[in-house]
């Protein structure tokens, strides 16, 4: 169920630290460097990229090579497939093949056709096609992710 009028970006300040409100997680959360690129993504998964809100999961469980690892977020299809990775990371942190990696480990165990990568300076999507890692020159809406999964 997708959470109704979704309000972005309300921030207070709690004992010295300012908390952001998560309306997917519906709970205030620190807001840090990469917490706040996150908003950023999820706002325009949502908002721009017309993802329905129930189907974002945030800080989703991974198991890779028998660790518990964490996607920032993931994309689900309405078959409950994933459909997106999405791997956030704060400003001053270089979108690097280490990054590039963390989300490939990630895809090794979820298997959707689409990886991002933000830090907010630079936005990078990534369509998965067999072995092969194919850049994007747009980011793809719901509709576009799920007709590439859910056609099959």
């Amino acid at each position: 169920m997708d959470v109704p009028h979704l309000q972005w970006f309300k921030t207070e300040e709690r004992e010295g630290k300012t908390y952001i409100y998560d309306p997917l997680r519906r709970r205030q959360v620190v807001l840090t460097p990469e917490e706040e690129v996150r908003q950023r993504v999820l706002y325009l998964l949502v908002e721009r990229l017309n993802v329905p809100s129930g189907l974002l999961a945030v800080e989703y469980s991974v198991k890779v090579n028998g660790l518990d690892k964490r996607a920032d977020a993931v994309v689900f299809g309405t078959e409950g497939l994933p459909l997106m990775i999405v791997e956030c990371k704060a400003p001053t942190v270089t979108l690097t093949e280490a990054v590039l990696e963390q989300a490939v480990r990630y895809h090794s165990a979820l298997r959707p056709k689409y990886l991002l990568l933000s830090n907010t300076n630079a936005t990078y999507c990534f369509k998965v096609e067999g072995q092969r890692l194919s850049p994007l020159d747009h980011l793809p809406d719901f509709d576009e992710m799920k007709g590439e999964s859910e056609l099959k």
